[in-house]
């Protein structure tokens, strides 16, 4: 009898720690760690988190919210040969102005090698072009007060681009109208999840904003035909205790077909000014290999700082 009643106890005990290291949306089962098990005693609702994680659209927002503010960047792109030796380069320092809803730029230092540019003054490289439309500008240009242009730019390629920002820009959302990848990066999609690992935990931010750390990392234990399904390989956000803001966020996309791949690792540090979530620091190490385009390896670093209003 004894031996029932400690057999009981331990099953009882093991049962109640491994639910409340657990927890379940959606079908999901997302892992904690002991400091959000403890928070979670005391009020903090995990599913409610989630549910935050899963409409969060601030991280993308903060993108266009450099549309609204002035401020000084520093750009330093690298394209890669074969041999990962440098053979384009971009180095400059640039500075938006606000009037109104009207921002224009202008180039304070600039540094190219290479054939970063063809010799009508284009850029000679996708990376290059991708990272001018994101955050470059020429002439003036006006949106509204959400950042959005009012007019819609026109033709294949400014559509491929708005689909590519929101791949790389807005990781685990679906992307329409990007074959074959679009749906692979929904994760909280019941068909995708499935595919995950999930997990919160408490940890602070660079040594310093406490946060709680939402990470979707693709299983290891997946058989072949799963893996090949996979798009994100894994995605970490850092969400600010005080407010549920994204301060952070890092990530590794890649995916691999008979006709393109591409292996994309991405930071982004956050700041607030002016009331705006603001990205302060972006890095990006990729390589892509698309039709009717050679392959490019490159890096960039993007850092944003010295934020003004609009006058």
């Amino acid at each position: 009898m004894r031996k029932l009643w400690m057999y009981l106890f331990t099953l009882f005990f093991f049962h109640n720690t491994y639910a409340q290291d657990t927890a379940i949306y959606k079908g999901m089962t997302v892992n904690l760690d002991e400091v959000v098990v403890q928070a979670k005693r005391i009020g903090f609702d995990v599913n409610s988190f989630i549910k935050r994680v899963e409409d969060d659209t601030t991280f993308y927002r903060a993108f266009k919210n450099l549309r609204l503010l002035g401020y000084v960047s520093d750009n330093d792109i690298r394209i890669y040969d074969k041999k990962q030796q440098v053979q384009a380069s971009l180095k400059s320092r640039t500075h938006q102005t606000m009037q109104g809803y009207c921002r224009t730029m202008k180039v304070l230092e600039e540094h190219a090698t290479g054939d970063f540019y063809t010799k009508k003054g284009d850029y000679n490289y996708y990376t290059a072009e991708l990272y001018a439309s994101l955050f470059f500008t020429k002439g003036t240009v006006c949106v509204d007060a959400s950042g959005e242009s009012p007019e819609t730019s026109g033709g294949s390629m400014a559509k491929h681009k708005a689909q590519l920002k929101k791949l790389i820009f807005n990781p685990g959302k679906p992307v329409r109208g990007v074959p074959i990848v679009g749906a692979k990066v929904a994760i909280f999609d019941p068909e995708v999840m499935r595919l995950y690992n999930f997990s919160i935990t408490a940890e602070d931010y660079l040594g310093s904003t406490p946060c709680y750390v939402f990470t979707a990392k693709a299983r290891d234990d997946l058989n072949r035909l799963d893996r090949g399904e996979i798009v994100i390989n894994e995605l970490i956000t850092y969400f600010n205790k005080d407010n549920f803001e994204i301060v952070g966020r890092k990530y590794s996309l890649s995916y691999k077909t008979m006709l393109f791949d591409f292996n994309v690792k991405m930071n982004v540090q956050m700041t607030k000014q002016q009331g705006l979530l603001i990205p302060s620091l972006v890095t990006y190490d990729g390589t892509w290999d698309v039709p009717f385009k050679k392959r490019e390896t490159a890096t960039f670093v993007a850092k944003f700082h010295s934020f003004d209003a609009a006058k």
